[in-house]
């Protein structure tokens, strides 16, 4: 209804002011006796239009419908005897209608529909009323309005009812979510957790998957707004760095979906694995965000830790890594930093290619020459151990991790690790 309207219904120079007060009053009375009736009148229509709607009955043992419908009618009777402001909606009993669907998993349609067929019944009352105490058409046609000005008012009550009980429903449910992500990201479980990883996603209706992806998410913003994963994807953004359950990451279109889902947002998925493993997949998670903060890996979006494997091998275990290194590189110790750097990128560039000098110095972009000086300067420095294969491979790993922490570099076309 517009404010003008509502003006008009309101305002003292309105056709129901202008009617005689004799009348007013005997219209009051009148309806006021029969409220009672027209209740029940209304009951009778609600629930041969709704069969299946519940009723629910107050301490007293008479339904909570009937009470609230005859209540409404009085005061809005009572508002048009006194007409003084705006009728005052009777609390308590619609916002109890509201949250009753919202806890029943209804939504708000129905009551809404309901409430019409109420203020539709009610006036053809009213309008038996007033022609009988000869109120002008004028001031029954005002009547009409001030109605549905008054039935806007019985809905908002109802709907800040049902938004009480969702945002409890909201609360119960990330209560439930939390409590099966903490047994989900256990990391030592007492006995087999099926029984209780069962009964847990019962509770909230998640399906348990046969594998799951975990996901630890670093936040744009401090206040950001929880990324839109969707029912299936359990999220609990109580951490510093929010926390995912992705089931069957493998699923087609699950990527996709994660990508659109967390545009703007940056951290890591952690492998699949199956369902009572999930520990192990939110430890490869943090292990990649502690390396994206650290610039070792890609930030500014959701990566995947299977495609940054080689990475995640040979950037955790630092000290094992720094351990070897210091013994696989000890002859380039006296060849000072830049030319032992050189060294070390051309022993890299030849063991991965496995090539003669040719390849080797495409790949590094030098001159072929350039590259069988330094090949014949490592075979002096290293003897026949160059040709052991564990020697190699040795060597071959602490280079790609220094390569990976950016101390080497000079490869082209190098593959994406």
């Amino acid at each position: 209804m517009t404010a003008a309207r509502t003006a008009a219904a309101l305002s003292t120079r309105s056709a129901w002011h202008e009617v005689p007060r004799f009348q007013v009053r005997r219209f009051a009375a009148i309806a006021m006796a029969e409220a009672p009736a027209l209740a029940e009148e209304i009951l009778r229509e609600i629930q041969r239009e709704y069969p299946h709607l519940p009723v629910v009955l107050d301490d007293s043992g008479e339904p909570m419908a009937l009470v609230g419908i005859r209540r409404a009618i009085e005061v809005f009777v009572q508002h048009l005897e006194h007409s003084e402001g705006r009728p005052t909606v009777p609390p308590g009993v619609f916002q109890d209608f509201g949250r009753g669907e919202g806890l029943n998993g209804r939504s708000l349609d129905s009551l809404q529909a309901i409430y019409r067929m109420g203020v539709r019944l009610a006036w053809r009352r009213f309008a038996d009323i007033g022609q009988r105490v000869e109120i002008p058409p004028p001031a029954m046609y005002e009547l009409v309005d001030a109605g549905y000005e008054y039935l806007d008012g019985l809905v908002d009550q109802s709907v800040r009812g049902y938004a009480e009980a969702a945002a409890r429903q909201a609360g119960e449910r990330l209560r439930l979510q939390r409590r099966l992500m903490e047994l989900l990201l256990a990391e030592h479980h007492r006995g087999d957790p099926s029984e209780a990883l069962t009964e847990r996603a019962a509770r909230i209706g998640w399906p348990l998957p046969a594998k799951v992806a975990v996901g630890v998410l670093l936040r744009p913003a401090r206040e950001a707004m929880a990324p839109a994963v969707g029912q299936g994807v359990l999220l609990d953004m109580e951490y510093e760095q929010p926390r995912m359950v992705v089931p069957e990451p493998d699923a087609a279109g699950r990527s996709e979906l994660m990508h659109r889902a967390l545009a703007g947002w940056s951290g890591a998925i952690g492998p699949p694995v199956p369902l009572t493993e999930a520990a192990k997949s939110l430890r490869w998670a943090e292990a990649a965000v502690r390396l994206m903060e650290r610039d070792l890996l890609p930030s500014g979006e959701v990566l995947y830790c299977t495609e940054h494997t080689e990475a995640l091998v040979l950037l955790q275990p630092e000290e094992l890594i720094d351990d070897l290194a210091l013994r696989c590189l000890a002859p380039l110790t006296h060849c000072g930093p830049t030319h032992g750097r050189r060294l070390a990128e051309t022993l890299l560039a030849w063991l991965e290619t496995r090539g003669g000098a040719p390849e080797v110095a495409t790949r590094l972009g030098v001159h072929p020459q350039t590259v069988r000086y330094r090949l014949r300067q490592i075979r002096e420095l290293w003897g026949d151990e160059i040709d052991d294969p564990d020697r190699r491979f040795e060597l071959e790993l602490v280079l790609r991790a220094q390569r990976l922490r950016g101390e080497l570099g000079g490869v082209r076309g190098r593959r994406r690790a």
